[in-house]
């Protein structure tokens, strides 16, 4: 499944539906993974919500959070949050 235009292994999903602190996300991505989705939209919300859950993420769950963070970053930067 891709999450932020990355590909994320599908044990990942659920592992960061574990993760996650909000349980209509983790719902929402155990739902997707069930459905087999090749591509999950993540609202803002969605983005910031993973952002904190990955404060200390598994190794295997960075780029992820990177590639979230920069976006977020950029978003704060040009006023758009």
């Amino acid at each position: 499944m891709y999450l932020a235009g990355l590909p994320v292994r599908d044990e990942l999903v659920l592992e960061l539906a574990r993760l996650v602190d909000d349980p209509d996300l983790a719902r929402r991505l155990e739902d997707a993974f069930g459905r087999m989705v090749k591509v999950f939209a993540l609202t803002i919300r969605d983005r910031e919500t993973i952002i904190r859950s990955l404060d200390d993420a598994p190794p295997v769950l960075e780029d992820l959070r990177a590639v979230l963070l920069h976006e977020h970053v950029g978003r704060v930067r040009d006023g758009l949050v």
